[in-house]
């Protein structure tokens, strides 16, 4: 018995959207409740949130195209400025019309224009008899335009007086959303994470076609064995599904077992999954050289220069900056004189020396240190010399912006800011080399 059931739309299409959407079969229904017939009003305005990777682009998409209702799709992301934004909206809108007209131009540079030219769209289209879905995927970027965005598009059917729907696609919750001076309160439906089931289901349908569903089924729930905790998103699971299946054939391939060998299965997989353990979301290396990888028996790590963690493209003076701040963090005020002055004289090993030299900076953490600290020895160890212009100063407030230095305490202090290196050994020694 179909899950999908609506009077306004044909069974055979509401089967068909039931088999391209699964696992969200209940919000779908209730999109297809709050939607009603064609022609009748939905509801102003819609915002359905929740985490990446959770189907709700998807699902609208999908939704939207299989019962071919006229909507317009517009990824904020792409389109961050609110004149780009309500251009497309009526560029899109002009091309609903049908295939073959040219869409001409359109200057929209406020939202007064927009209604008008709103108004007019949609009564040369003969879109009156049935509603109009705008959907604004990545909307959290609507806050960082104007102020009367937001509000106005929530607004949009009283506005134009006319049979349109706003739906808001979101990662965050309304709440964030809401503006101080208050605003018309959308309909907000929430799409939840998909659960270990779900993503079993989904994955097992993309099985290709010269193994049985039971076989690819199989290694799908071996994949989420070991992924699950560290990884939740579909689209990693299903990219990491796909580039590590062929090594999992290899003994069926081989005939060194059969499809029902899952032991010695996963015995063969084993090894190699876990070296995808370190490449999870990373994009470290491509998809060929990893196959590559895996016919030569190496490790990920023997790539030069693909490493996420140390590859990192930094301006010439922030890579002796984040050096500098290492060595400050982690050698003693005591010892600069020693490491970066040319002529220090000789210096006598104390017995307070003696006694604490067998521990570890790095098993103590980083320490703090000043301004001055870090640009005395950041003139040290530049070989030309550095003025401290402006431009110095800027880097290190990017460096503390990408979180690889930490401002400790306040920047009002009479003794000047202090910072803290936050990034690893490796991570230095990778910028360094």
């Amino acid at each position: 018995m179909p899950n999908l059931e609506h009077p306004a739309y044909p069974a055979a299409n509401l089967l068909h959207l039931e088999s391209l959407v699964p696992c969200r079969e209940s919000q779908v229904s209730m999109l297809l409740s709050i939607f009603g017939e064609r022609q009748q009003f939905s509801f102003p305005s819609i915002f359905i949130y929740g985490h990446t990777s959770s189907g709700k682009t998807y699902v609208m998409q999908t939704l939207l195209t299989t019962l071919q209702l006229p909507h317009v799709f517009v990824n904020c992301v792409e389109y961050f400025t609110s004149r780009l934004l309500l251009e497309e909206i009526l560029i899109q809108l002009q091309s609903c019309s049908s295939e073959t007209e040219q869409t001409s131009p359109v200057h929209c540079d406020t939202f007064n224009d927009f209604v008008r030219l709103f108004k007019q769209a949609v009564a040369s289209q003969d879109l009156q008899d049935q509603t109009l879905y705008i959907v604004l995927d990545r909307a959290e970027q609507l806050r960082e335009m104007e102020a009367n965005i937001l509000p106005a598009f929530l607004r949009l059917q009283e506005l134009t007086d006319r049979n349109v729907t706003v739906v808001l696609l979101s990662e965050i919750v309304w709440e964030l959303f809401r503006p101080n001076v208050g605003c018309f309160e959308p309909f907000t439906l929430f799409f939840p994470d998909y659960s270990i089931g779900h993503l079993q289901k989904i994955l097992s349908q993309n099985h290709p076609p010269e193994y049985s569903a039971d076989f690819y089924a199989a290694y799908i729930n071996i994949l989420l064995g070991v992924f699950y905790m560290v990884c939740r998103d579909l689209k990693e699971l299903r990219h990491l599904a796909a580039l590590n299946f062929s090594k999992y054939c290899e003994p069926v391939v081989r005939g060194e077992a059969n499809e029902r060998d899952t032991r010695k299965l996963w015995k063969n997989i084993e090894p190699h999954l876990k070296k995808a353990m370190q490449t999870v979301y990373l994009r470290e290396i491509s998809s060929s050289q990893w196959e590559h990888l895996q016919h030569d028996g190496g490790e990920p790590g023997q790539l030069k220069g693909l490493s996420a963690h140390t590859h990192v493209e930094l301006p010439y003076y922030s890579k002796f900056l984040l050096i500098a701040a290492y060595l400050a963090s982690y050698n003693p005020v005591r010892t600069d004189k020693r490491f970066f002055l040319k002529h220090h004289g000789k210096i006598r090993k104390t017995n307070f020396m003696k006694k604490h030299e067998k521990t570890s900076n790095h098993l103590l953490g980083p320490k703090p240190f000043p301004l001055d600290r870090l640009l005395a020895i950041l003139y040290s160890i530049v070989d030309n010399r550095v003025a401290p212009t402006a431009n110095i100063f800027s880097q290190i407030t990017s460096l503390v912006t990408l979180q690889l230095l930490s401002m400790v305490g306040q920047n009002d202090q009479l003794d000047g800011p202090r910072y803290k290196c936050t990034v690893s050994l490796d991570f230095i020694r990778a910028i360094a080399r």
